[in-house]
């Protein structure tokens, strides 16, 4: 059976991962016949949003402790990661790879990443294994390998980020998966793009897939 390492960045799409994203991801790797563990940075999130209100709140939480609601407890410090013991990487997207897996939505193209994601990232890919990343989550593969195919659907802004980290922007729609066979990339537009939880749910089970369809 096939194993995936999911990193999460926070629970809520505005400060951390985005949920249907996460679970949805979750649920395709398990429906065609995989398995997962969880893993997250033990750190400070930049900030709390509250979701009803779109407004910052006055207290700190911590991505490992709020990426445990998703897990349902079940998840460990991304510290421990060990490429080794994986198949392939999966990162779902929202705000929380942008805010907290890095600095992307503060600085764009100049970035910094989390020393963690960094090291997974960097681990895989040295490894050979395959890497897949949702929605805004992509930035962070073109920021680190500084190479790649990747998408995040169309925003142009975006795509021109990724271009001037080193990779390479595909414009792409629901249903539609970025496979980098040299690099072994595999993204995924998801909420980048004007989105129901169904195409979600389409776009996760077709990157689990796709990453399942190359592997040895």
């Amino acid at each position: 059976m096939k194993k995936f390492a999911v990193v999460l960045a926070g629970c809520g799409v505005f400060d951390g991962s985005e949920i249907h994203e996460a679970t949805l991801s979750l649920y395709a790797i398990k429906k065609l016949g995989a398995t997962y563990d969880i893993f997250a940075p033990d750190m400070e999130q930049y900030h709390v949003i509250n979701h009803l209100t779109g407004e910052t709140m006055p207290e700190k939480r911590n991505v490992l402790v709020e990426s445990a609601r998703i897990a349902r407890g079940n998840i460990k410090p991304l510290d421990q990661f060990d490429p080794v013991a994986y198949d392939a990487l999966l990162i779902p997207g929202g705000f929380g790879a942008a805010k907290n897996l890095s600095t992307f939505a503060f600085d764009g193209a100049n970035c910094k990443v989390n020393d963690g994601v960094v090291k997974a990232v960097k681990g895989m890919h040295h490894a050979g294994k395959p890497i897949g990343a949702l929605c805004i989550a992509p930035v962070l593969l073109s920021r680190i390998l500084g190479l790649g195919e990747v998408t995040i659907g169309s925003d142009k802004g975006v795509a021109e980020a990724i271009e001037k980290m080193g990779g390479t922007h595909c414009t792409t729609a629901h249903g539609e998966v970025v496979v980098d066979k040299k690099n072994k990339l595999f993204t995924t537009p998801c909420y980048m793009l004007d989105a129901d939880i169904a195409q979600i749910g389409l776009d996760a089970e077709n990157i689990v897939r796709a990453i399942l369809q190359n592997l040895p």
